[in-house]
């Protein structure tokens, strides 16, 4: 659709934009953004590298749209799933109206973060500095964690948040539109996001994969949801296969008499059930796809281009 078919619709002195959120693993991207649009949009844990892909959050207002984009975190890869995500992240700066630096500001800057602010400096977008886990930031370090992470570059502006506890992010969120041009509403009021339900009850099952599976083997998964139909108004059936690299960790994700796929399948479902508003029927297989994360053939068969 043109601009010029949605400026008649547009607000007076309306703001909208395109925001990137970028920064290395483990910063609490996904969960601000989860923060700041007010619901899950992008599944979260405690393990790097969770997301993957480029995932959407919208924030619509009277006078507002944000687009937010999470990306992957920025390391330096081991794969070519690892050089896909990092691809990614970087591909979403030149396309953004403003990026979000994101750090964690319970820790001193650390390699990663120093190759983010340099990717970020050759770039023309605003930067805001947000110095996110500030819940574990004690009160005698925060001048010297703040002065390091601004010594990485030039920011139009910085904050700090919790964005588990929600400390500062309304007003991030009000920071953010005031930086956004005037512009028009990019989608429909009420969508927070462009994932479909399938991609996202497969991020959902991979969550729970993340979640209760430790050591190198969730960092080996992939789901392909092969099925996701709706057999009554009240229920909607999925299947969906959980790939692995090796026939051991095949045997750790079914677990003894099935149970780990068991409880992986009961707590996805749980989640998609709250996501789609109706009742699931889950059904889950486990296959070996070999160094998947490094063939590509395999990485575009489990979804990932």
């Amino acid at each position: 659709m043109s601009e010029s078919l949605l400026i008649p619709e547009q607000p007076p002195n309306h703001r909208s934009g395109f925001v990137a959120l970028v920064g290395r693993p483990s910063v609490g991207k996904s969960t601000l953004v989860n923060a700041l649009v007010g619901q899950k949009v992008a599944i979260v844990s405690n393990k790097p590298q969770t997301t993957r892909n480029r995932i959407l959050g919208i924030v619509t207002r009277a006078d507002s749209q944000v687009v937010f984009v999470d990306t992957p975190g920025i390391h330096r890869p081991m794969h070519k799933l690892g050089e896909i995500m990092v691809t990614t992240a970087q591909r979403a700066v030149p396309d953004a109206d403003l990026a979000l630096f994101v750090v964690d500001a319970s820790a001193n800057p650390s390699e990663e973060d120093r190759i983010v602010a340099h990717m970020l400096a050759g770039r023309r977008v605003p930067v805001l500095l947000v110095l996110n886990k500030m819940d574990h930031l004690s009160a005698d370090r925060v001048k010297m964690n703040v002065d390091a992470y601004q010594a990485l570059g030039q920011f139009a502006d910085w904050t700090m948040t919790s964005a588990l506890r929600g400390d500062n992010v309304p007003e991030l969120l009000e920071l953010i539109i005031s930086r956004l041009p005037l512009g028009p509403r990019y989608f429909p009021e009420g969508q927070v996001t462009d994932a479909t339900e399938r991609f996202i009850a497969g991020e959902l099952i991979r969550e729970q994969v993340l979640r209760l599976l430790r050591e190198e083997v969730p960092y080996s998964i992939a789901v392909v949801v092969d099925k996701f139909s709706e057999r009554r108004p009240d229920l909607t059936d999925i299947e969906a296969t959980i790939y692995v690299e090796k026939d051991s960790q095949k045997g750790i994700v079914i677990g003894r008499s099935g149970q780990m796929l068991k409880d992986i399948g009961s707590a996805a479902r749980v989640e998609i059930q709250r996501m789609l508003d109706t009742q699931v029927f889950l059904k889950l297989w486990v296959k070996v796809q070999p160094k998947w994360r490094s063939d590509q053939a395999a990485l575009r068969q489990v979804g990932y281009s």
